[in-house]
This record gives structure tokens, sequence and C-alpha cells, in this order.
């Protein structure tokens, strides 16, 4: 994992996260990463609006105390994509985006 000046608590987070092997993460763990990588906005129906690099997610905040595989696929992916992976790069974002009022391509170049 590539250091990215996470503290100790925040990077064991994210290498259990990766760790393919293991599938019960506290999710209080991984709001506390997600709060210290990213923007997070809590939604006045209970969920967390998300951003990190890239990508916007919301998630909703589970009952229990750890997260399911489809939320940690998509964290996963999230990371990856802003950076937080195993290998430590980020994903240059080259979607082509519509955005419904006349403005198409890179959203940095809509700035």
């Amino acid at each position: 994992m590539a250091d990215h000046g996470l503290s100790n608590h925040h990077s064991k987070t994210l290498d259990e996260i990766f760790d393919h092997q293991k599938h019960a993460i506290e999710w209080r763990k991984v709001e506390s990463l997600l709060k210290a990588v990213g923007t997070v906005t809590e939604e006045h129906n209970g969920h967390l609006k998300v951003t990190v690099g890239p990508e916007t997610e919301t998630f909703h905040v589970p009952h229990g105390k750890e997260i399911d595989r489809q939320r940690l696929v998509d964290l996963r992916r999230m990371l990856t994509e802003a950076g937080y992976g195993p290998d430590g790069e980020a994903v240059k974002d080259e979607r082509d985006r519509d955005y419904g009022d006349n403005r198409w391509g890179d959203p940095e170049d809509q700035a």
C-alpha cells in the first residue's frame, strides 16, 4: 500500500478494505477513513454522500456494525480511482459525460 499521509488507524482500515480475505469491516472505521480522504455530507434521508477523487457515491448507513460485500466492492473501486488502491496511482477519469445542460466531456474542463 502506498503511503498517503494517513494516520495509522486509517491506513489499517484501508488495508482491511483491500484485503480480499477479510470481509468483516466495521462501518464506523470506513466512515472515519472516508472523512479523512474525501468529502462526506449527510443527506436529509440519513444516507451519506461521499466524494473521493473523481467519484461520488451515496451510501446507506448500515443497521449493523459491518459493511456488506457490495459496499466493499464500491469502496474498493472508489478508493482505487482516487489513488488509494494497492498500487497507489489514481486512475485518470477519461469518461465522457452528458450533464444534461449542453456540457460534455471532462468535468475539470468545465470550471
